[in-house]
């Protein structure tokens, strides 16, 4: 397989842009986020409707290449709640949206989201309350998955949320080993063991290998 050149980053997230762009750069490979090439937001999000974070990685990549041309990398992440049967999963980003009317920004849809974990755990022992943060990434020309690549980071969920830095259920996420929540990290210390970085070092690796 020819290695892409330059690659679309499926994002629009300026600091997710940033990482992957100096991560990939070290490979030799140009990273446009979706904001450099789809400017004006013409492009349609996809239907994010697999059952896995890796299908709907899959789905986006395909997708974004198809619609400009260029290979595309996309990612789909969330956590997985052992209690709660693997749930948010691929819904964590809207887990709550039937209690979080629209027009909805991420900061009031992650403090929906949360007070809904926190809600649906209640009552459920500490021991109980363990979790995972996954990040699947796909590569993709349009027509076929060139790459793909996973990283997890476990935890457990907190009884209420601490710590000022991070997104999503950060707040709320207690990473194994540290004894702090995912927000309670530097940016730094959150790359090093986040679901993420994991997942692009490996994705990396492979590209390295290539």
């Amino acid at each position: 397989m020819t290695r892409p050149r330059k690659i679309l980053l499926a994002s629009r997230n300026p600091g997710k842009v940033r990482e992957i762009r100096a991560a990939l750069g070290a490979c030799g490979v140009e990273v446009a986020g979706l904001d450099e090439v789809d400017p004006d937001g013409r492009i349609p999000e996809p239907p994010e409707e697999a059952a896995t974070f890796a299908g709907n990685a899959r789905t986006k990549a395909a997708w974004y290449a198809r619609a400009t041309g260029l290979c595309a990398l996309a990612d789909d992440s969330g956590l997985v709640v052992a209690a709660l049967g693997g749930a948010p999963g691929v819904r964590s980003a809207r887990y709550a949206a039937d209690e979080c009317p629209a027009p909805r920004g991420r900061k009031e849809m992650d403090a929906a989201n949360n007070r809904k974990l926190l809600r649906e755990l209640a009552g459920v022992s500490e021991d109980g309350r363990t979790a995972r943060f996954v990040c699947s990434l796909a590569l993709s020309d349009g027509e076929r998955t060139l790459l793909e690549a996973e990283g997890t980071v476990e935890g457990r969920i907190a009884a209420g949320p601490a710590g000022e830095n991070g997104f999503g259920y950060d707040p709320l996420f207690v990473v194994d080993g540290l004894g702090r929540t995912a927000a309670e990290l530097s940016p730094g210390q959150k790359n090093e063991i986040s679901h993420r970085g994991k997942a692009v070092r490996e994705l990396v690796r492979v590209m390295r290998e290539l």
